[in-house]
């Protein structure tokens, strides 16, 4: 990374948005001060910041919060400070998220075997809005210090050693159980934002093997021992399946039919539906937020969070076949990506996978998403990379061999991504035999507006026989299948993070 030359005049813009916001609301009145607090504090002190510390990559996430605050309440301020000095402050705030942006891409090291970065402001804006996501990440994730780092050891440790004993990390397959089948699960109807859906729910009956580590706590995540799903499914003859899998922290209806699009998937291409929802998300979710402890400070818990998903998944995967399915894919974004690829790996009779900007290594995200003087506290702890790596290594679809057939399978990524770095879409890529995949110009949070990553999804399910090509583009469903329902409302917009 060239810090001298983030050292430029795009640091100043900040700067003087926050200047001015403040100014303005001090000389305006109390509510107009306040209201002004949150963009004018965090774009002086990170536009300050990034002249001074431009090493800090948080510099730029807050500024692009900050300004994305910005843009946001030169809303209400018009009530407060009047049109022109509102739009004033919008237009400025407007200029320090391109200003992060560019920063951001200034920044950004090459990798090899990804297609470059191209500039410009659009792109400025891709990426910009990545840093602001990962600045309301970096607020609330915490890493074990002190003596409880030094518990997560001996835990992470005892782990390592039971793995390696019961031949787990030699043959990571062997770790995940072939779980009960799916026979009866509740369902009710349920809405959200005008669609309807099918609320389905189960109990888990997920476990972790006798004598892990970490067992105890996972079983005390009561709320969690419950599995949730929403599904879309059409009345008539047998359909095809496409498996939706969500990303972190969301696992709601709202955001979830916001990233998997009903108008296209349910209604235009015939298909039935089911999203299901990750451990420790939505209505499973343990903290404050959906997604606490999924990627937390015990080791532990990432590894049953994933062994449950895959448990309860396969598990739907039953329920779907009961059904006589006319084919099953699977399409993954972020978190959900990397879901889809271990499924991928476990699951014989899928027709398709698609793992769209996935995470494929999560102590790869840990050491990329922490600071160096965190990092190093870790290590001093004994909490290593290496380490790490060995207690993940049953849950990595790094290391799981993929059982769908070469044409069912296509990967998409974005080149600026700043949540999931491009070098953990190419590995997995190169993991499983170079299949097709999209690279597009953007960051974590554009797929769903990107050309390419449609043409790749429908190239796929054409390729893996999950549609026919005749039926692909026609405004109903495959040949041989039942008009779709009755059109469905407009789809939720994008999700906020994935």
């Amino acid at each position: 990374m060239d810090q001298e030359g983030r050292r430029s005049h795009e640091a100043w813009i900040p700067m003087l948005a926050g200047l001015c916001w403040l100014g303005i609301g001090a000389t305006t009145g109390m509510l107009a001060l306040v209201l002004a607090l949150v963009p004018g504090v965090l774009l002086v002190a990170t536009g300050a910041g990034e002249l001074l510390w431009s090493e800090d990559r948080r510099m730029l996430q807050f500024c692009a919060l900050g300004s994305a605050a910005g843009v946001i309440l030169s809303l209400p301020a018009i009530l407060l400070v009047g049109f022109l000095p509102a739009v004033v402050l919008g237009l400025l705030s407007a200029a320090s998220f391109l200003a992060a942006g560019q920063l951001s891409l200034r920044g950004l090291a090459p990798f090899e075997r990804v297609p470059p970065v191209r500039g410009g402001a659009a792109m400025a804006a891709k990426v910009a809005a990545d840093e602001a996501i990962l600045s309301t990440m970096n607020v609330t994730r915490t890493l074990p210090r002190g003596e409880r780092a030094d518990r997560v050891r001996v835990e992470t440790l005892q782990a390592v050693e039971l793995f390696g004993a019961r031949g787990w990390l030699d043959k990571p397959e062997s770790y995940h159980r072939v779980p009960l089948s799916l026979d009866a699960p509740r369902i009710r109807p349920a809405r959200s934002r005008g669609i309807a859906f099918e609320h389905l729910s189960f109990d888990s009956e997920y476990e972790p093997h006798a004598e892990e580590p970490g067992r105890d706590r996972w079983l005390g995540y009561t709320k969690n021992r419950t599995a949730h799903a929403w599904v879309l499914r059409h009345p008539g003859a047998p359909r095809p399946w496409l498996v939706c899998v969500h990303g972190y922290q969301m696992g709601s209806p709202l955001v979830d039919l916001g990233a998997f699009d009903p108008r296209l998937y349910h209604r235009k291409l015939g298909l039935n539906m089911l999203l299901p929802v990750l451990p420790l998300h939505g209505e499973r979710k343990m903290g404050r937020r959906s997604g606490d402890g999924f990627l937390g400070a015990n080791a532990l818990d990432s590894v049953h969070a994933e062994a449950q998903a895959m448990w309860d998944m396969r598990r739907l995967l039953s329920w779907i076949r009961a059904q006589d399915p006319y084919g099953i894919g699977v399409l993954g974004l972020s978190l959900g990506g990397y879901n889809t690829a271990l499924l991928a790996s476990l699951d014989e009779d899928l027709l398709c996978a698609i793992p769209g900007i996935p995470a494929t290594s999560f102590e790869g995200l840990l050491y990329e998403h922490s600071h160096e003087t965190q990092l190093r506290e870790l290590h001093d702890r004994g909490l290593t990379r290496e380490l790490f790596s060995q207690v993940f290594r049953p849950i990595s679809p790094l290391v799981l061999e993929p059982k769908v057939a070469p044409e069912g399978r296509a990967i998409f990524g974005g080149v600026a991504d700043r949540l999931v770095p491009p070098d953990q879409v190419r590995d997995l890529h190169e993991h499983w035999g170079s299949p097709p995949i999209a690279w597009y110009q953007g960051g974590h949070l554009t797929f769903v507006r990107e050309p390419a990553v449609r043409a790749l999804i429908e190239d796929t399910f054409q390729r893996s026989g999950l549609l026919p090509r005749a039926g692909m583009r026609a405004a109903g469903p495959p040949v041989g299948v039942q008009s779709p329902s009755p059109p469905l409302s407009p789809s939720p917009s994008p999700p906020s993070s994935a």
